[in-house]
C-alpha cells in the first residue's frame, strides 16, 4: 500500500508541474489579435519602397500608397491594443487551481477506487466468472465434504422409527412412486436433505415425462440445502428443467439468481431478483432474502439502485394495531412471523432468531410449521449442545417437543 500511494503521489506531482508550466507559458504577454495584419502592412511598405527604387512606380503613386498603408497600420494599432493575460499577473491563482484539481482527484479516487487491488477489466472479470462457473464442484463432492448426517439429538424416536421403516420399505421396492414421494418429504422434514434429494431423483425417474416443474424445483432446492446453500451444476440443471416447464417459476428464478451471484455475475442476479421483489407477494419465502441482499448485488454489478429502507412499526402503527379486530391483528402477526420464517428457512440465522420463530409459531398454533423450523434449526446446530438445549426449551414451550 505504501508503494502504491508513493507512486500515485509522485505521478500527481509530475502532472501538477506540467499543468503549472503550461499555465505559465500561457500567461505571458500575448500579441493582440490583428498582429498578422501589421506584418502584412509593413511588408507592403517595404514593397512600395522597392518598386520606387526600381522605377516601376511613380513617386506620386508611391507616396499615396505609403500614406494609405500607414493609415491602416495606425487603425489596426488603435483597434487592438496589446494587453497582458490576467493569469500572468496572478500566478498564485493558477497554482491554487492546480492544487485544487489534484486534491479533488484524490478525493474521488478514495471514494470510488480500491487501493491495493489490481486492475480488473470487464473481460478479465468475465473470464474469472466463467472459470468459477465451469469449475464448480459436483453435488456429490459438495455433500461428501460435509459431515455425515446425524439425526437431531432430541428428534422424536417414534418419527425416527417410522422413517427407518419407510427407508427399508422403499429399499425393497424402489419403483414404488408413492413410497419415494413420502420418503423424500420425510427426509426433508428431518433435515436429511442429501437423502431427500436422492428420493426426489427417484420420484422424477419414476414419473418420467410426467414429472412437473415443481418436481424439478423440489429436487433443485433439496440439492441446494444438502450443499448448504451452494448451487451445484446438478442443482442448476434441475432448475433449468423447472424453467423449461414453467418459465416464470419463482423459486427457480430465485435460485438461478443465487447461482449467478455465487460465480461472480451479480449483473445477472439483479434483474431476476428485482423482478421477483416487484412481483411479490411479500409473504413469499425469498422476499426477505432479496430485500436483505439486493442493494449489495446492485452495488457489485455497478447498477444505480437504491433499496427502499425497511421501516419498523411506528407508534401510530402500534396504536392502530391495538384498535384492530382480532382477525386483522392475526393477519399482521402472521405477516411478521412469515418474514422471519422465510429468512431463517432460506439462509439460517442466530439461535435467538430460531427460538423466537418457534415460540411465535407455537403462539399461532402453527404446529406443523413450528416442527419444520425446529427440525431445520436442529440440523443447523447439530453438535452444539448449548444451542440444541435452547431449541429444546423453545420447542417445549411451543408444545411440539417429544
Amino acid at each position: 500500500m505504501f508503494g502504491f500511494f508513493l507512486s500515485a503521489t509522485a505521478m500527481a506531482v509530475m502532472v501538477g508541474v506540467v499543468l503549472l508550466q503550461a499555465l505559465r507559458r500561457a500567461g505571458g504577454a500575448r500579441a493582440p489579435e490583428g498582429a498578422e495584419d501589421l506584418i502584412i502592412y509593413r511588408d507592403q511598405l517595404a514593397e512600395v519602397d522597392r518598386d520606387l527604387a526600381r522605377g516601376v512606380l511613380p513617386p506620386e503613386e508611391a507616396g499615396r500608397l505609403r500614406t494609405e498603408v500607414q493609415r491602416r497600420i495606425l487603425e489596426a494599432g488603435r483597434a487592438q491594443p496589446e494587453r497582458p493575460n490576467r493569469a500572468s499577473s496572478h500566478p498564485a491563482i493558477a497554482a491554487l487551481a492546480v492544487v485544487a484539481a489534484l486534491g479533488l482527484s484524490a478525493l474521488i479516487y478514495l471514494s470510488l477506487g480500491a487501493p491495493g487491488y489490481p486492475d480488473l477489466p470487464i473481460a478479465e472479470r468475465l473470464a474469472n466468472s466463467d472459470a468459477a462457473y465451469q469449475n464448480r464442484p459436483s453435488q456429490d463432492a459438495l455433500e461428501a465434504a460435509l459431515p455425515a448426517f446425524t439425526p437431531p439429538a432430541d428428534a422424536d424416536k417414534i418419527t425416527l422409527d417410522v422413517i427407518d421403516k419407510l427407508r427399508a420399505a422403499v429399499a425393497k421396492n424402489p419403483d414404488a412412486l408413492q413410497g419415494q414421494i413420502y420418503l423424500s418429504q420425510q427426509e426433508a422434514n428431518l433435515g436429511n436433505f442429501a437423502a431427500a434429494r436422492k428420493a426426489q431423483e427417484a420420484v422424477i425417474r419414476l414419473k418420467g415425462a410426467q414429472a412437473s416443474a415443481d418436481d424439478y424445483a423440489n429436487l433443485g432446492v433439496m440439492m441446494i440445502y444438502a450443499a448448504q446453500g451452494t448451487v451445484s451444476p446438478q442443482a442448476e440443471q434441475a432448475l433449468t428443467e423447472t424453467l423449461q416447464r414453467a418459465p416464470t417459476h419463482p423459486a427457480a428464478r430465485f435460485y438461478m439468481g443465487l447461482m449467478a451471484a455465487q460465480v461472480g455475475r451479480p449483473d445477472k442476479t439483479f434483474p431476476l431478483w428485482k423482478t421477483l421483489l416487484d412481483e411479490g407477494p411479500d409473504t413469499a419465502p425469498w422476499i426477505p432474502v432479496i430485500q436483505q441482499r439486493l442493494q449489495d448485488i446492485a452495488d457489485a454489478a455497478g447498477i444505480d439502485y437504491q433499496a427502499p429502507q425497511a421501516k419498523g412499526p411506528s407508534a401510530g402503527d402500534i396504536a392502530n394495531a391495538a384498535q384492530m379486530s382480532p382477525e386483522d391483528r392475526q393477519k399482521m402477526i402472521e405477516g411478521m412471523v412469515g418474514g422471519l420464517e422465510s429468512r431463517l428457512m432460506a439462509d439460517g440465522g442466530p439461535i435467538e432468531d430460531w427460538t423466537k420463530l418457534i415460540n411465535a409459531l407455537g403462539v399461532l398454533n402453527a404446529s406443523d410449521r413450528a416442527k419444520a423450523a425446529y427440525a431445520k434449526a436442529q440440523a443447523d446446530f447439530a453438535g452444539q449442545p448449548g444451542q440444541l438445549s435452547a431449541l429444546k426449551a423453545a420447542a417445549t414451550a411451543a408444545g411440539i417437543a417429544p
